[in-house]
């Protein structure tokens, strides 16, 4: 079941490199699940941008509370979409993203979680930095706080390693700096760029697919983030995901190894330091917590060595319309 928003905006000239950040359509894609208080925040927030999306998608995954209901009511006027079961963070920004380009002509996406709160000059700030940069972008980032206006450990930034001046120099031009990866607690991604090199994997669930797909998009592309486009991400604690992760150290192990080791989108350097990285950190989440993730982390492991992630047309089959835009995107991006 869908609901249509109006449309909105203006249409983009077709073959254009690099669509003029003034005209460009933005649609915001929201991923919610059960957490309606929440996502009614981030609605009102996105109604009071200075700078409005042109549309809004919001991925209800089969929530059980009240979450889809307060989307389809909201006066922003969303297009939500009810899948029928919870396809997690990654398959329901790969269903954003595919109906944002497909159904709504979007030249930027602009993906956040339900519980990404933006301040109301969060978009603007991005815009403006389309505008102020004198080379053609992949993927804007936000910078991303909790509660207390401190930056939170979960979207910490990773810089492009070796960045040159040049490239430095255009990045505080337009008001930023060079990023290799960004989070998707408000991200916005180029639609040209995402119809050429395909959409997030959907078989991630949870963890890592926002680090695979901006690695993927930004491997040969420019990214920044932008310090004056501020977000609220309002976690119930202050604390990164892996420190207390339980069950779901299955997935940092599983999804990282798949990022790493069975997609393009890391060099070899970067996946020796980025893996080097990885586990040191998993090695420290073993100590932290003696030993009780060690299973949970050996059955990612086997489950990457087994076998990659599968293709989201075949992950989204049973979502009919959803997965028809998903197979559209896919297939023109040669995946």
């Amino acid at each position: 079941m869908t609901h249509s928003a109006p449309a909105g905006g203006s249409t983009p000239q077709p073959g254009t490199a690099h669509p003029d950040a003034d005209s460009a359509r933005v649609v915001a894609v929201v991923v919610t699940y059960n957490r309606e208080d929440l996502l009614r925040e981030c609605l009102d927030a996105l109604e009071a941008q200075e700078r409005r999306p042109d549309a809004v998608v919001v991925i209800d995954n089969a929530s059980s509370d009240a979450s889809g209901e307060i989307a389809d009511v909201h006066q922003i006027g969303a297009d939500v979409v009810h899948l029928h079961r919870n396809v997690g963070g990654a398959g329901g920004f790969a269903t954003g993203v595919a109906r944002a380009l497909v159904r709504h002509d979007a030249d930027w996406v602009w993906l956040m979680d339900d519980d990404t709160i933006p301040r109301p000059g969060a978009l603007a700030a991005l815009v403006r930095t389309l505008e102020n940069s004198p080379v053609r972008l992949s993927v804007l980032s936000s910078r991303a706080v909790w509660t207390d206006g401190r930056d939170h450990p979960m979207n910490t930034q990773r810089i492009r390693l070796g960045a040159s001046a040049a490239e430095k120099r255009d990045a505080a031009q337009a008001g930023g700096r060079p990023i290799r990866t960004a989070s998707y607690v408000s991200a916005l991604l180029n639609g040209q760029d995402v119809r050429r090199l395909g959409l997030p994997y959907a078989d991630y669930f949870i963890w890592s697919d926002d680090f695979e797909h901006t690695g993927r998009l930004l491997r040969h592309g420019r990214g920044l983030q932008v310090p004056a486009s501020v977000v609220e991400h309002r976690t119930v604690a202050f604390s990164n995901a892996q420190t207390s992760p339980g069950s779901r150290f299955y997935f940092d192990v599983r999804n990282r190894l798949w990022a790493l080791l069975r997609t393009t989108s890391f060099s070899p350097l970067e996946r020796l330091l980025y893996g080097g990285r990885t586990v040191l950190g998993w090695a420290g989440q073993l100590a932290r917590h003696r030993g009780s993730l060690l299973g949970i982390g050996v059955r990612g492991l086997l489950a990457a060595l087994r076998r990659g992630p599968r293709p989201s047309p075949t992950v989204l089959a049973s979502e009919g319309e959803a997965a028809a835009d998903v197979r559209a995107i896919e297939r023109a991006a040669g995946r």
